[in-house]
């Protein structure tokens, strides 16, 4: 009891001295969210966001995540995120193998996967087939169709084998959470192939300092260390993480959630030795005259408060409790995060009266992972 009353305090005391955003804030991000969200690599994170944040026991950072119910109900319907996925299959062309077509990114269109995956799950009429196509053509695409390194490694454009860290986001987790669903053989080997595409993009892309380049391969490359590229990566490799965790056969993947584990630290650990003093991360993470960015700051505190659960390790909890005040100050009367990159350039801060769908995600992420955070110090 004493144990239990000292947790429950701990647990308050750092809610208060480090507070998220309030339920008013929230909810206006999150609509602005939806209203923003029109690329396919933006509804793939919103459905994602959406979920942490919203739907948690869907999610899958829950030790239930694996099998999801397959009826949901009043309390649980996850509609907003399942309406991202009826919007995208119903629109899908018939000729498609990707669920959007003609993005240019062989990457992003997986990144809206698992919205689809769960909508077939969960779909009240077993005859309707529509998502379980979608969902099938989509992995299909990625395993047979989509270019790749002569070292297995998928590219993340359509027209020229092309690595760029934020297909780490957008296809393993997807590919992944398939498996997960699957069982059985199916489930282990796309579990392993989700975790091979993780070491191979990072086998190309990260330099001596333990930060990952940009872009690798192609007819051009951005060597930059591109901070929301380092939080792609790092967030999407927790995901995969995380599904083999929760799944029946986790005890088949003890080495590579090892290796994740060390790889996801790695980013952490070598970004937020560039932390300014107000809490930021700047666009380029080691150049200091490149422009802040609040986006990427967001992502990776929201990493970085996972982690901690994961790793059992709150060594940087300090980093991601300076990020979330900077977050805090960043959120605009309106709901809207303020002072982000522009995420079609990567090199420029978004224009005035220009808003980053991504980074409105991006905070509903770190508010669901602080959140879990203040839930794991209350417990025994």
């Amino acid at each position: 009891m004493i144990l239990s009353n000292l947790l429950a305090i701990s647990a308050a005391l750092f809610m208060k001295l480090n507070p998220s955003l309030d339920n008013n804030q929230l909810s206006a991000i999150r609509s602005n969210l939806l209203q923003s969200a029109n690329a396919s690599w933006e509804l793939g994170t919103a459905a994602e966001a959406l979920t942490e944040y919203s739907w948690p026991s869907l999610s899958v950072f829950s030790p239930s995540a694996f099998p999801p119910p397959t009826r949901l109900n009043a309390t649980l319907n996850a509609s907003d995120v399942l309406s991202i996925a009826q919007r995208v299959v119903s629109s899908k062309k018939d000729n498609s193998l990707p669920l959007i077509s003609d993005q240019g990114s062989a990457a992003d269109p997986a990144s809206i996967g698992p919205a689809v995956l769960l909508a077939n799950w969960t779909r009240t009429d077993p005859l309707d087939k529509k998502y379980t196509d979608a969902a099938g053509s989509q992995l299909g695409y990625l395993l047979s169709v989509a270019p790749r390194s002569k070292e297995g490694a998928i590219s993340h454009r359509v027209d020229q084998v092309q690595l760029w860290a934020d297909f780490v986001y957008m296809v393993p987790p997807f590919i992944a959470y398939f498996g997960s669903l699957e069982g059985g053989e199916g489930e282990r080997n796309l579990l392993q192939i989700a975790y091979d595409q993780c070491r191979l993009y990072r086998d190309a892309l990260r330099d001596e300092n333990g930060l990952w380049r940009h872009i690798a391969q192609g007819s051009w490359q951005d060597n930059a260390h591109w901070a929301t590229g380092n939080a792609w990566a790092a967030a999407g490799m927790l995901r995969v993480h995380q599904t083999m965790n929760h799944t029946g056969q986790a005890n088949l993947f003890q080495g590579q959630q090892a290796n994740l584990t060390t790889w996801i630290q790695d980013i952490l650990v070598n970004s937020w030795k560039y932390q300014q003093n107000n809490g930021t991360l700047l666009n380029v993470l080691d150049d200091p005259k490149s422009f802040a960015d609040s986006a990427s700051t967001a992502l990776l505190a929201s990493v970085t408060y996972r982690m901690a659960v994961i790793a059992k390790d709150a060594s940087l909890i300090p980093f991601a409790n300076k990020a979330l005040k900077l977050i805090h100050s960043s959120v605009d009367a309106q709901g809207w995060l303020q002072n982000t990159v522009d995420p079609l350039t990567f090199n420029t801060p978004s224009k005035p009266g220009a808003h980053s769908p991504e980074g409105q995600a991006f905070v509903l992420l770190l508010h669901a992972a602080w959140r879990a955070y203040a839930q794991h110090i209350s417990k025994p």
